[in-house]
């Protein structure tokens, strides 16, 4: 005799709503887990099947550098990304401002009873491209499920593992007056992009984010020039351009002089952040990068910078000085100077 085998039928992608069960840890969460995660996701260490992924260990002489990041944008999806693709260029870039090669992410979801199943697939979808874009896969992960009424849809969290070469010094406090300010391209970009949708605006010329995983742009720029000229990297997400550059004016004991007419930005976004009583200076950035390079080698560090898809508009936009009290200062395009101070309030909420 033959004995009867359970029938599950298959989630539901179109109409479907995420339930309870789904995080229950019992067989609603195994299909889950097998019909949509597993299946999107899959490489040889997510097969494994086990609680965590065992993997190889990097070269000799590498260190390993380990960033995690926590994404609870809103609108979930707005032009040029979702929080699906942001959550693995996010965490991937963490990585890459370190000068390490990534290597593995791992997933966390905390879902909201009644999500779409068919919004989760798509943000799903979304992340496996990215890392395989990225030639980084998933390797592990976990999900979760709140009652409707305590969450906002989804939010997921992405950590990520690389490899840093033996020698490799980088970081905010290796600053030192007379280094020079590039920054990758255009900056303001993503966070108008969702607030364009979350206010229902529209412009003459679409904003698109500029979410983007940037690790093969850092490997081509400390290609171009000798080891240690790269002093510090950063991306300017929250509290944009302006507040990344004071934590690295902290960081390093240094000032810092810009010049703003130097600072790329797209037209639109200028007039955005205008008619909204913006500073751009301060607004989320997910794909570009600031890096203090050394001025003997800032030519060959931004001519690498526009050779690369991602950094034709890089720009040379300041110098570190010497200032006791680290003041970050702008030289304005009328020919006088301010402050340009640290992130106060929050101007743009739940933005990357």
């Amino acid at each position: 005799m033959t004995a009867k085998k359970d029938y599950v039928r298959p989630l539901d992608f179109k109409t479907g709503r995420v339930d309870m069960n789904h995080g229950a840890g019992g067989r609603a969460s195994a299909q889950l887990i097998r019909e949509l995660f597993a299946s999107a996701f899959d490489n040889e260490f997510l097969r494994q099947g086990d609680d965590g992924a065992a993997l190889p260990a990097p070269p000799p002489g590498h260190r390993l550098v380990m960033a995690t990041d926590g994404h609870v944008i809103s609108p979930l999806f707005f032009p040029g990304g979702d929080i699906g693709c942001l959550s693995v260029h996010g965490t991937l870039n963490d990585v890459a401002m370190m000068g390490a090669q990534p290597l593995y992410l791992s997933a966390s979801f905390i879902l909201e009873e009644g999500f779409p199943l068919a919004d989760l697939k798509r943000i799903v979808q979304s992340m496996a491209a990215a890392a395989a874009e990225a030639g980084v896969p998933i390797v592990t992960g976990d999900t979760k499920v709140v009652e409707q009424g305590h969450g906002d849809g989804v939010f997921i969290s992405t950590t990520g593992l690389g490899a840093l070469p033996p020698g490799r010094q980088m970081g905010g406090a290796r600053g030192r007056p007379g280094d020079v300010v590039l920054v990758s391209g255009t900056m303001g970009e993503h966070g108008v992009a969702v607030l364009s949708l979350r206010e229902s605006l529209e412009f003459e010329t679409a904003i698109t984010s500029d979410t983007a995983a940037l690790h093969t742009l850092v490997a081509d720029l400390l290609a171009a020039v000798p080891e240690g000229a790269v002093r510090t990297l950063r991306d300017p997400t929250r509290g944009g351009l302006a507040t990344t550059l004071n934590e690295i004016a902290a960081q390093s004991g240094a000032g810092m002089l810009l010049q703003e007419a130097a600072i790329p930005m797209l037209p639109q976004v200028e007039a955005a952040c205008e008619l909204l009583g913006l500073d751009p200076l301060y607004i989320a950035n997910e794909g570009k990068l600031i890096a203090i390079v050394a001025p003997e080698a800032a030519d060959a560090a931004l001519a690498a910078l526009r050779a690369h898809p991602l950094g034709r508009q890089a720009a040379r936009i300041g110098v570190l000085t010497d200032d006791p009290h680290h003041f970050v200062q702008m030289a304005t395009r009328f020919g006088g100077q301010r402050v340009v101070d640290w992130l106060s309030g929050e101007p743009l909420p739940r933005i990357c």
